[in-house]
């Protein structure tokens, strides 16, 4: 949690309550979560709606969805014309949330959707985020475990001091804080460090994270990857700072070697041949040169990709959504 101090003014139950939920490939796990959900919205003490996010799921998910929506008015459905990712998927559900309060969630139950109830109670405080902290993990192996704690840490390093650990995008924000992060419209996103960098006042609840309800991870160590990859690259400059040490490293060592090398030959030593020394070190810093020059061309391609100006995502159907016009992307 941020070391910020907030001035909180306690507010009533939000007018509305819209929960966000981006799915694909969810179709073994859609029963459940919308008998859980059907329970939720019977306890929550204020108006609800239901955004989920088909992010073209290849599976009968967005038929069940439809069904789902046709039973009950508050499941409002938006179908994107193709896979663009979680993040895309999530800020697609953001874009159309119209409540006082908004809560993103998985669709995988991992996430329960019970604890939106103790969110709001922080919401009613006076906190205009509210993050869910996993405090365990049930159902996952060591290696899992390990992996998810690294990241979390090499983010909070790379990205933001007040970045929280253990923390994914399961979080409560409330309108003013959303529409700030709306404003937002980069391609490349990492949602939770964006609403870390917009501010507000910041709290948590904690939870066991459950066993995944039903169907495969979405999120396998490959994406996990390539997620911190894309989080580092478009939050921090810190690889190519670390580039540029890298090469100074090298130019230092090769430097010392050439003082070690004139210091033996003061001495009368006789030294070996420099063939292999030389190959060496015109490796090391050939190959120092060429990670730069990647990490550069990263940050080159993401302008690139960013100064198109395209849309996040397209929208192929709805069903109880009035649509909106699409969001630009101003570029100066």
């Amino acid at each position: 949690m941020s070391n910020t101090h907030y001035v909180l003014t306690e507010r009533p139950l939000p007018q509305l309550l819209s929960l966000v939920i981006p799915i694909y490939n969810e179709e073994e796990v859609l029963g459940l979560l919308l008998a859980r959900l059907d329970k939720l919205l019977q306890a929550i003490p204020c108006p609800v709606e239901v955004i989920l996010v088909n992010d073209g799921s290849r599976d009968r998910s967005v038929v069940l969805l439809m069904e789902a929506a046709k039973r009950e008015a508050r499941y409002k459905v938006i179908s994107l014309a193709r896979n663009f990712g979680h993040q895309i998927a999530a800020t697609a559900g953001l874009d159309y949330a119209a409540g006082d309060a908004i809560v993103l969630m998985d669709a995988d139950l991992q996430d329960p959707p019970e604890l939106v109830l103790s969110m709001v109670e922080k919401y009613r405080l006076g906190y205009d985020v509210v993050y869910a902290r996993r405090i365990g993990r049930q159902g996952e192996t060591k290696f899992k475990k390990l992996t998810a704690w690294m990241f979390y840490r090499i983010m909070r390093k790379l990205i933001h001091k007040d970045l929280p650990v253990d923390v994914g995008d399961f979080r409560l924000m409330s309108r003013a804080c959303l529409d700030v992060l709306l404003q937002m419209r980069e391609l490349h996103r990492f949602l939770r460090g964006m609403v870390t960098w917009v501010g507000f006042a910041q709290t948590d609840v904690t939870f066991v994270r459950p066993e995944r309800a039903a169907g495969e991870t979405k999120y396998p160590l490959r994406k996990m990857l390539l997620f911190a990859w894309n989080a580092a690259v478009s939050f921090s400059p810190l690889p190519l700072r670390l580039s540029l040490g890298f090469g100074f490293t090298i130019f230092g060592a090769s430097a010392l070697y050439l003082v070690y090398a004139a210091y033996a030959v003061l001495r009368g030593a006789e030294l070996v041949p420099g063939w292999a020394s030389s190959i060496t070190f015109t490796g090391l810093i050939g190959g120092a040169i060429l990670i730069g020059i990647g990490l550069l061309g990263e940050y080159v391609g993401r302008i690139f990709e960013e100064i198109k100006g395209r849309p996040l995502y397209t929208i192929n159907l709805w069903s109880n959504l009035t649509p909106k016009p699409p969001r630009t992307r101003e570029l100066s």
